[in-house]
Parts: C-alpha cells; sequence; structure tokens
C-alpha cells in the first residue's frame, strides 16, 4: 500500500493534466476564450492547501487551471505548499505577496483566516479562496475588495452520485466517508444522503470521518480512508463514496481487495475524475469506480483568472453548481447503465430548475 502510494504521489503531474481533461461531457463548458498573451510580464501565485500537487483531488484541479492559464495568457508565478499540518499557510501568501504576486490563489477553506488578515494588509493584491468567504477575525471576508470566493454546491454534484449508489446497492447499505469534519464536507454528505433517499428509500448510509478539526490529516493518509472502508465493508456497505482528498486512494485499494475476495462492490470517487486518474497511474483500481462527483476547481479558479487578467475581478460569492457544470458526474469506465446516466440527469435538471433543493448540513 504505501509503495503504491508513493509511486502515484510521484507522478502527480501526469495526473493533474488527466484528472480534469478527462470529465464527463457536460462538464467541458470551461471559460470562454481570452487574449492568449494578456498575461505577459504579470505574476500569478498558487497556495496550495495540505496535500499540494499530487492529492488525485482539488489541489491538482486548481493546478490545473494555474498550469493551463501560464500557457494560455503568458502570466508566471510561483506555487506553495503548506506543512502536512498546514500552520505555515499565512506565511506561504505572505511569501507570495512579497514575490511581487498581484493574483494569489488560495486554494482551500482553511485559508480563510489568513487571506482576511493579509488581504486586509495588501488592499492592492488580490486573492481567490476555493470554497469559503465566511467570517474572518472579525470582519466578512465578502466586505474586502480584494477577495473573491470561489464556491461550489458540492451538496449537488454528490445528491447525483447518492442517486447512482442507490441504484446499484444490492444490500441497501452504503458508506460515505469524509476526511475531515468540517461544514464543507458535511454539504458532500449531505447532498449524498439525500441522493441515496431519493432513489431507494429502504437503503441505509454509513457515515464516517476520518479526523476532526485541527487535524487535517485526515484529507492525506490513505492508511485511514483504507481502515474505514474495510470497516464500513464488514458492516455490509457495497457502495461507498469518498470526500477525503488523497486518504481516497485507500479506499480504491479496500474496494479492489474486496472484488478480489468475491464480493462485488464499488467505490465513488470525488473531485476529480477518478477512474480516468487510477487509469493511468494504478490499473486494476479504476474498474471498480462507479463514477466520480466532479467539482471543477479548475473551471472556478480558471474563471477567476481568466477575468482578473481581463480587468474584470468579481469580488465576494463566486458560485458554481450544476447549472453552470461547476459540479457533476463522471461516466468515464462506463460503469453507469444508460437508463441510470438518464436518470441521474433527470434529477440534475429537477434540481437546476428548483423542483428540488438539496441540503446543505446533514
Amino acid at each position: 500500500m504505501l509503495r503504491r502510494t508513493k509511486t502515484i504521489i510521484a507522478l502527480f503531474a501526469v495526473l493533474a493534466l488527466i484528472a480534469a481533461a478527462c470529465g464527463d461531457d457536460d462538464a467541458d463548458t470551461t471559460t470562454t476564450a481570452a487574449p492568449s498573451g494578456i498575461g505577459e510580464g504579470r505574476l500569478i501565485g498558487m497556495a496550495y492547501d495540505v496535500g499540494g500537487r499530487g492529492d488525485l483531488s482539488f489541489n491538482d484541479l486548481a493546478a490545473l487551471a494555474w498550469d493551463d492559464g501560464k500557457v494560455t495568457y503568458g502570466y508566471t508565478g510561483s506555487e506553495l505548499a503548506p506543512t502536512a499540518g498546514g500552520e505555515n499557510r499565512e506565511e506561504n501568501l505572505r511569501l507570495l505577496v512579497d514575490g511581487g504576486h498581484e493574483l494569489i490563489i488560495a486554494n482551500g477553506f482553511a485559508f480563510n483566516q489568513n487571506v482576511g488578515r493579509v488581504a486586509q494588509e495588501n488592499p492592492e493584491v488580490f486573492f481567490s479562496i476555493t470554497d469559503d468567504c465566511a467570517l474572518a477575525d472579525d470582519f466578512s471576508l465578502l466586505d474586502l475588495e480584494n477577495v473573491a470566493c470561489v464556491k461550489f454546491a458540492e451538496e449537488q454534484g454528490s445528491f447525483l452520485v447518492g442517486v447512482a449508489a442507490g441504484r446499484t446497492t444490492t444490500s441497501n447499505v452504503i458508506g460515505f466517508i469524509g476526511g475531515v469534519e468540517t461544514g464543507l464536507i458535511q454539504k458532500f454528505e449531505a447532498g449524498f444522503v439525500a441522493g441515496v433517499a431519493a432513489a431507494n428509500p429502504d437503503a441505509e448510509v454509513l457515515i464516517r470521518y476520518l479526523t476532526q478539526v485541527p487535524d487535517f490529516s485526515g484529507f492525506v493518509s490513505p492508511e485511514l480512508g483504507k481502515e474505514a472502508a474495510v470497516a464500513e465493508f464488514e458492516q455490509g456497505a457495497d457502495v461507498i463514496y469518498h470526500a477525503a482528498g488523497l486518504s481516497g486512494l485507500g479506499l480504491f485499494e479496500a474496494t479492489k481487495e474486496q472484488n478480489d475476495a468475491g464480493n462485488a462492490v464499488w467505490a465513488i470517487g470525488v473531485d476529480a475524475d477518478q477512474y480516468n486518474v487510477l487509469a493511468a497511474q494504478a490499473p486494476g483500481l479504476e474498474q471498480y469506480v462507479l463514477t466520480s462527483m466532479l467539482k471543477r476547481v479548475d473551471v472556478g479558479q480558471g474563471t477567476v483568472i481568466k477575468d482578473f487578467l481581463e480587468g474584470n475581478f468579481k469580488k465576494g460569492d463566486n458560485i458554481f453548481d450544476l447549472s453552470v457544470d461547476g459540479v457533476g458526474f463522471s461516466e468515464s469506465g462506463g460503469n453507469l447503465s444508460s437508463s441510470l446516466v438518464t436518470e441521474m440527469n433527470s434529477f440534475k435538471q429537477q434540481i437546476i430548475s428548483g423542483d428540488i433543493v438539496v441540503p446543505t448540513t446533514p
């Protein structure tokens, strides 16, 4: 397990490109083209959260947006990742400010307080934070002219893969694994449970979180992910959805082992199209990925980068939901039947129209 995990992490650059390039057809609506070269001579920085590049998840998708932007628009810049515990998030932001970066992407909700302090002190520098724009100290990031908040309707995409789980289970026991129990990850849980219930009211959903705040290692611990998956499989689960970053590797390992032992079980990936990610790096794991909930961080941060370079920076909330394909589901591998895809797309339209309002809290 450890050797395979290290191998996967070592080749993160390839995976980052594959992760978003191979999403479902509905998710191909990226930002409209901006003039190439408009970023020449400009600096845009990237501050990852724990896991950094190679997490096979939201950090890799942010990296994709940043990498593509450098090629398309011609800007340069530096990227920094925090320590395992994330204690130096604010230090990294300040290093990027001192390095002359005009726009800094803080890729994770845990940057909230850090962005608040650094943005207030440096009003000439622009910041884009993924997932959170709540209170920072005694004020809201929404009050700052130089902060954009890239937020996603994770509950909506999770609802759709919940429908897939509810229709696929034969045991009527389904699992959810969250990396760290926060309000953000509870959105994944709430949407998933609602989707399962809509498709199969008789199904039970087992809930497990790997760590609690302030311990964020639940996003970077495949061993913990595997332990949780094994425990849920032993309780009868035959489909498990994870929202646990790099820890999801443990779920995929456990799923393969269960199938090798003759137990037909499935895993559901998150953020990136994890069928394609695994097929490229760990052949054999991907065939048991039923689908993935796509959270298009590449679309969200790519939009902010484009708008900034064009002089159209949008402060405050920038929401990416099903209506703009900011979230969705993958069909890679053909493990979803055509009838199930049709049903999931029907639910998608009902959510977009407002006929279904997906809960955001458990």
